[in-house]
């Protein structure tokens, strides 16, 4: 059974409609990115999963459980990281978990055996003892992470996580992510950082103006716009020749020169990179480097959506 399941979302204030018929299911264990600008309807989409904003059409399953504000149940299944800091400056990290956690009904030796784990995931054991007001913001988000884990949801929902922070503290959030998705908790994940959603989302929709463009997996995506790997054989020798030569090899479809280079479109390049740079030296060319670059969701977004991902 999927842990979430959202199915033909819709939602307008005034005469601007924020998310239109947005669709989507994230497993157990699994890590679903929502990948778009700002203002492209990745808040206001995780508002409704969360039972925070009434959809004007549509309907969210969590755990099978109908979510909307009017219901409880489903919401204990739910860990929410907001945008916004939601930790008491005054409070130490161990405190401000162990607060939340009494919230969430925890007390006694489970909490405090859960606070400590929670630390640990989030790489604040050793400033557990120390007031949040103390911390960077980095260090704010990844407490804020720890208080959404508190409760072992089965669903973690991460809004823009990464927004402001400095490099150590993101790659901690990264990393905690990865660990979370291993231990089988399914993670909805926003956010407008391209390499984000390549390095921790098993599948991603692309979404624009409150619509889902394209949903799959890395590759699935890179494919559906027709993107094909490029290779650059750098060298000397009689190039055009080679290009000629390299052109009329099963999978490659364009090839051309470029000063001291044979820059090529190839379907599958990893596998046809041998045979390649055997015809290439068989044509004549003394080789002295070879690059391979596979396409990535950049260019993905910016054939579905014909802008780039920060405008």
């Amino acid at each position: 059974m999927n842990v979430l399941e959202a199915t033909g979302l819709a939602k307008s204030f005034g005469d601007i409609r924020a998310v239109d018929g947005v669709s989507f299911n994230i497993a157990p264990g699994e890590t679903y990115g929502l990948l778009g600008p700002n203002g492209a309807g990745k808040t206001t989409s995780i508002s409704i999963v969360c039972g925070l904003l009434e959809s004007d059409a549509g309907e969210v399953r969590v755990m099978g459980e109908l979510m909307s504000p009017r219901t409880v149940a489903p919401k204990a299944h739910l860990g929410l990281v907001p945008q916004d800091l939601a930790v008491y400056p005054d409070l130490t990290a161990r405190e401000n978990i162990e607060f939340f956690g009494r919230l969430y009904g925890m007390k006694g030796r489970e909490l405090s055996s859960r606070a400590g784990e929670v630390l640990e995931v989030i790489g604040l054991t050793d400033r557990g003892d120390d007031r949040a007001k103390e911390f960077s913001g980095g260090m704010k988000r990844r407490l804020n992470i720890g208080i959404g884990l508190l409760h072992r949801p089965k669903l973690l929902i991460l809004d823009e996580p990464t927004v402001g922070v400095d490099p150590q503290s993101r790659n901690a959030i990264l990393e905690s992510v990865e660990v979370l998705a291993g231990e089988g908790i399914a993670v909805l994940y926003t956010t407008h950082y391209m390499e984000e959603a390549e390095r921790l989302c098993d599948r991603v929709a692309i979404i624009d103006e409150g619509k889902v463009k394209a949903e799959g997996t890395r590759r699935e995506l890179v494919q559906l716009v027709g993107q094909n790997d490029r290779v650059s054989i750098s060298g000397t020798g009689p190039l055009a020749q080679v290009a000629l030569t390299l052109g009329r090899i099963t999978g490659v479809t364009e090839a051309t020169t470029h000063e001291q280079r044979v820059d090529l479109l190839v379907e599958n390049a990893s596998g046809r990179l041998p045979e390649l740079l055997a015809s290439a030296a068989a044509a004549g060319m003394s080789i002295n480097g070879v690059e391979v670059e596979e396409p990535n969701l950049e260019a993905a977004f910016l054939h579905l959506t014909g802008k780039a991902l920060r405008d």
